[in-house]
């Protein structure tokens, strides 16, 4: 499954990441590429820890980025 993850900086240069498919699924580090790392690992576990509560595991959002001239 491939599930879409937002990322967002902070004034001071961390990097957080948030899953909206999976709520509570989230990451946080000091650069992008670390945070990339963090959320890789967080998702599965998230997972695990969901189905280990008897929760369905919701299915990937339909998502685009659609270029527009500004």
């Amino acid at each position: 499954m491939k599930y879409l993850v937002f990322y967002e900086t902070a004034p001071s240069g961390h990097v957080s990441a948030y899953v909206p498919d999976l709520p509570g699924c989230f990451a946080a580090g000091e650069t992008l590429d670390e945070t990339r790392a963090l959320i890789a690992e967080a998702i599965p576990f998230h997972i695990e820890g969901m189905r280990m509560h008897g929760e369905s595991i919701p299915e990937p959002s339909l998502s685009e980025l659609i270029e527009v001239a500004v």
